[in-house]
C-alpha cells in the first residue's frame, strides 16, 4: 500500500503582514546611514543657523519674521519653516520615500520578498507607512529643534505678529507648533509622490531627486505671477498656509484649502503607486 502525499495547502498571506513589514522597514531605516545623517542635520542645523545669525548684525529681512530673529526666539522656527517649505522638506521626504521601493530593484530582491507569506498589498502598506513615519518624524524633529534653538539662544521674548499685535510667549509657542503641524499634509503629499516615483521609475535617483526638482519648479511657478487658480492647486502653496495664524483676526481658509489639495495629491499618488506594484511582473528582474 503506497502512501499518497496530501496536496500542499495554498499559501496565504500571514495575518498582520502589513504590521510585520512596517516594523521590519522601520528597523532597517534606523540603521541606515542616510537616515541617521538626516536626523543629525535636522537636530543641529537650526542651532548652527542661530549661531551664525548671532555673530552678524544682518537679518534675513526678505522672509516673514526675518527682521525679528534678534529680538524674539520665536521668530527662528518660523524663518526656518519658511526656508524648509521651499526645498528642505520635499528633499527630506524623498530620501526614504524615493528609495524604499526602488532599492528592491537595485538589489534584485523583489523575487525574494514576494515569495514570502506577505501579499503585495501588505508589502506596499508596510513600506509606505514606514516612509510616512520617517517624513513625519523628521518634520517634528526640525520643528522642535528650531523652536529650542530660538528659545535657548535668543530668548522667550514676545513676538510681533503680522498684524502688529504683540504675541506673548505662551501664545507664540502654541502658534509655532501649530504652524509646523500645518505643513504635515503637504509633507505627506510629497512623500506619496516619492513613493509613486520609486515604484514607477524603479530608480532611486529619480525617486529621490524627482520630488526635489518638482518642488522647486512648483515654487518657481508660484513666484512668477501664476494665476491664482493655478497657485491654489499647487501642493507647495500649502507650505505657506500658516501665515493666517499670525494675523488678527486669524484666518484658516488657506489651511483648509491646503489640506484638501494635499489630500488629493496624496490619494492619487498612493493609489497609483499601489496599482503599479500590484501589476508588476517580477520575472522582469
Amino acid at each position: 500500500m503506497t502512501a499518497v502525499a496530501a496536496p500542499p495547502e495554498p499559501r496565504t498571506a500571514a495575518r498582520g503582514g502589513s504590521w510585520v513589514v512596517y516594523r521590519c522597514e522601520l528597523a532597517k531605516l534606523v540603521r541606515q546611514l542616510k537616515v541617521q545623517a538626516a536626523a543629525v542635520v535636522c537636530l543641529l542645523a537650526p542651532f548652527l543657523f542661530v549661531s551664525a545669525l548671532n555673530v552678524q548684525s544682518n537679518t534675513p529681512q526678505d522672509t516673514l519674521f526675518g527682521r525679528w530673529v534678534h529680538d524674539s526666539g520665536f521668530a527662528i522656527p518660523l524663518v526656518v519653516l519658511g526656508f524648509a517649505g521651499q526645498w528642505a522638506l520635499p528633499a527630506l521626504t524623498s530620501v526614504v520615500a524615493g528609495d524604499i521601493f526602488s532599492c528592491e530593484d537595485r538589489y534584485g530582491t523583489w523575487k525574494t520578498i514576494l515569495t514570502r507569506s506577505r501579499s503585495r498589498s501588505q508589502i506596499f502598506t508596510g513600506k509606505a507607512l514606514a516612509a510616512m513615519t520617517y517624513a513625519v518624524a523628521m518634520t517634528v524633529l526640525v520643528a522642535l529643534s528650531s523652536l529650542a534653538a530660538g528659545v535657548l539662544l535668543v530668548g522667550r521674548q514676545p513676538l510681533i505678529g503680522l498684524s502688529g499685535t504683540l504675541l506673548q510667549p505662551g501664545h507664540c509657542t502654541a502658534l509655532v507648533l501649530t504652524a509646523w503641524a500645518t505643513v504635515l499634509p503637504p509633507v505627506l503629499a510629497f512623500t506619496a509622490f516619492g513613493l509613486l516615483l520609486s515604484v514607477a521609475s524603479r530608480n532611486s535617483a529619480a525617486g529621490i531627486g524627482g520630488p526635489v526638482v518638482v518642488g522647486l519648479a512648483l515654487q518657481l511657478a508660484s513666484l512668477v505671477n501664476a494665476p491664482e487658480a493655478v497657485r491654489m492647486l499647487l501642493p507647495t502653496t500649502a507650505f505657506g498656509a500658516w501665515h493666517g495664524l499670525f494675523t488678527e483676526p486669524s484666518f484658516a481658509g488657506p489651511l483648509a484649502q491646503g489640506v484638501v489639495v494635499s489630500a488629493v495629491y496624496f490619494v492619487v499618488c498612493v493609489v497609483g503607486a499601489h496599482a503599479l506594484l500590484r501589476r508588476r511582473d517580477i520575472t522582469e528582474g
